[in-house]
């Protein structure tokens, strides 16, 4: 079988409230595995990311510049199954507990 393409991910800028990542997928590339709690995706590129959970696949139609989020971390894995380089950046809000 033919080795899968890992996605790259850079963290821009990381504190005790968020994690933003600069994701980079070349044709084909996919992540693997990814939990994160609640995060906002910034696409920079459009396209379609075959999306890949527990409970679910589905194609997410993405426009650069148009934000979108999930609040419900669930493990999931995303795709690039466009013929072309796809790149968002992740803003990922980290929980912190109120003790």
């Amino acid at each position: 079988s033919e080795a899968k393409k890992p996605a790259i991910p850079t963290v821009q800028l990381e504190n005790d409230r968020v994690i933003f990542t600069e994701w980079r997928f070349a044709p084909g590339a996919e992540t693997t595995g990814i939990d994160t709690d609640v995060y906002v995706v910034v696409p920079q590129t459009t396209g379609k990311l075959f999306i890949e959970t527990e409970i679910e696949e589905f194609v997410a139609e993405l426009v650069s510049g148009v934000s979108y989020t999930r609040t419900k971390g669930v493990k999931h894995n995303v795709v690039n199954q466009n013929d072309h380089e796809f790149v968002f950046v992740e803003i990922e809000l980290k929980l912190i507990s109120h003790k």
